[in-house]
């Protein structure tokens, strides 16, 4: 019997512990209690609004730290192509042979070095052939002269012209066809 008895004290007491957790469910906490979970929220909500804040500021120092390298490292890799040409031409200047074909050569070495550079770093020559249009966009007309061509068209380049990565750097200056008066 005393057995029999033992689940039933045990459910007594499981009852009698949930009867003061129900109580507190069924009574409203009290006004001290809400503020006190309402500080607690607006203390969350300042701490996670700080981290954001903290964040944002983060990322803007590094981002215009990123954009500050980009400009100050901008021409690395064009600085980088041209140390050759540079070495290519003090090696000429230093040369005391008096090699006419000698200094011709390495002249065109250095020229060959830095067509080199011009490539790697998407250098182009705007280099327009006589009889071609004038293109406002690639060419600037330094002088027009009476021509037998047609009107606006180039009848000599002066100076060519350059474009890095498909922006004009340089127009190609040249001298344009136009009517007889």
């Amino acid at each position: 019997m005393s057995e029999q008895n033992q689940p039933i004290e045990e459910e007594k007491v499981t009852d009698a512990a949930a009867e003061p957790a129900a109580q507190a469910q069924d009574t409203p906490p009290s006004y001290e209690d809400l503020q006190a979970r309402v500080a607690e929220l607006e203390g969350q909500l300042k701490d996670e609004q700080l981290r954001g804040l903290a964040n944002e500021q983060n990322l803007r120092r590094r981002h215009q730290q990123e954009i500050a390298d980009t400009h100050k490292f901008a021409g690395q890799k064009f600085a980088a192509e041209m140390l050759p040409v540079k070495d290519y031409l003090e090696m000429a200047l230093l040369d005391q042979s008096g090699n006419f074909d000698a200094l011709k050569m390495g002249v065109q070495m250095t020229l060959n070095e830095l067509q080199k550079a011009f490539d790697a770093t998407h250098i182009k020559e705007i280099n327009p052939q006589p009889g071609d249009k004038l293109d406002p966009h690639h060419h600037q007309a330094m002088q027009t002269v009476v021509s037998e061509q047609e009107p606006n068209t180039i009848v000599n380049v002066l100076k060519k012209g350059y474009t890095l990565s498909d922006r004009v750097l340089r127009p190609a200056m040249v001298v344009v066809a136009k009517k007889e008066d």
